[in-house]
């Protein structure tokens, strides 16, 4: 078994510490806010909070990040006491977070330079998932780093695809969230428009679920699109973010992406009326 730190104990980051630590491994966990990690490790006997982000690298054998942004994941990562506390070649720092495509080359760059190798690893899928292994990961990096975190990756994971050097992670995890949260849009726009006519929301949503629109997506969101209590998965502010990424990656190669423009606005009106905190089903109620 390894020594795999887990930097970022959120929503994510606390499900995949908790079931890579229930896989047998020993997991220091770290997050800027101490009671959050300390929340997570709480009753789960090798899961151990860690003070600092480089108490937490030192001596690990793959280290796993979950936070936010690619600004908080460059700067914690590529801190000089953390770049001081990696094992040099031994470690493999494996991302599994939205970075965004700049965030994962300055990290690619700047590990390298102490010798360590460096994953792209970003994830499709939702606390659920961690919690039954079924993750899906999109991996940019060296074949033999990928291959020697894979260990680790399959207590999460039910199969991970290498899809180039790294910052690929992040362009193939910008593509699939395109994807999702133009469906996430149009599926609130599908059942604003049945109500509007006066059909009830559980019969429209019954009805998509079985029509050929029924995606995955639209079967696991039904709790928070029918009922207003279903626990925040994923908040509107952090689908800005992503959207942010998207459309500027798209900008930035001379990709279309016209209906996902349309719907960063209609994200980013969501968050200035004061919906950033709450579910992105939640798009369906602004």
């Amino acid at each position: 078994m390894a020594r795999v730190a887990v930097l970022g104990a959120g929503r994510m980051g606390g499900a995949v510490a908790r079931k890579v630590a229930g896989a047998g491994h020993d997991v220091p966990l770290w997050n800027r806010t101490r009671a959050t990690a300390e929340a997570v490790a709480e009753g789960h006997e090798r899961l151990v909070v860690a003070d600092t982000a480089a108490e937490a690298v030192a001596g690990a054998d793959v280290v796993l990040t979950m936070m936010a942004t690619g600004a908080a994941t460059c700067e914690v990562l590529l801190a000089d006491d953390v770049q001081g506390a990696y094992a040099d070649d031994v470690v493999v720092v494996v991302d599994l977070g939205t970075s965004g495509v700049e965030a994962a080359h300055r990290l690619a760059e700047g590990l390298s330079q102490r010798g360590v190798s460096f994953v792209d690893a970003p994830v499709s899928g939702s606390v659920p998932a961690v919690e039954g292994g079924t993750l899906l990961v999109m991996a940019g990096g060296p074949e033999g780093a990928i291959a020697r975190a894979e260990g680790v990756l399959g207590a999460i994971a039910r199969r991970v695809i290498r899809v180039g050097d790294p910052g690929a992670g992040q362009v193939m995890k910008l593509a699939v969230n395109l994807v999702l949260h133009d469906l996430n849009a149009a599926l609130a726009e599908s059942l604003r428009l049945a109500e509007g006519a006066g059909l009830a929301r559980e019969d429209a949503y019954a009805v998509l679920q079985e029509s050929v629109v029924g995606a995955p997506y639209v079967q696991y969101k039904r709790g928070a699109f029918l009922d207003t209590t279903t626990p925040v998965a994923m908040t509107l502010a952090l689908v800005a973010k992503d959207l942010q990424l998207i459309t500027e990656q798209a900008r930035r190669t001379g990709a279309p992406a016209v209906v996902t423009e349309q719907v960063l606005r209609t994200v980013q009106l969501a968050v200035e009326s004061g919906f950033g905190d709450r579910d992105m089903a939640d798009l369906s109620r602004l």
